[in-house]
């Protein structure tokens, strides 16, 4: 797999990992879409003001949290479209044998 930075690249899960670092690694990797990190601070913005509610307890204010929901969820041929920087070149080569990657 050719890996350059500032190309935008497809990568394809064509086998899962089977360590749980590596569906970790593959999980923050497609976190990193611009269309996920909308829904993300969308999701945010509902918890914020109408999801986490705070009740009284005790005389002490105690917040009721929603359970923080999975936007991507890493199974095989799920794609995901990322803006190769040197920053993330690492992670993707750690996990370069569980993708296909095709220039976008």
């Amino acid at each position: 797999m050719e890996l350059a930075a500032s190309t935008t690249m497809t990568f394809t899960i064509t086998t899962l990992p089977k360590n749980e670092a590596g569906v970790k690694t593959l999980r923050r990797l497609m976190r990193m879409q611009p269309e996920v990190q909308k829904a993300l601070t969308a999701l945010a913005k509902r918890r914020r003001q109408i999801d986490n509610r705070p009740t009284n307890r005790a005389g002490r204010i105690w917040i009721d949290r929603k359970r923080p929901t999975q936007v991507v969820k890493v199974e095989i041929g799920e794609s995901f479209t990322l803006r190769v920087t040197p920053q993330i070149m690492n992670d993707i080569k750690s996990v370069e044998k569980y993708l296909d990657a095709k220039a976008a």
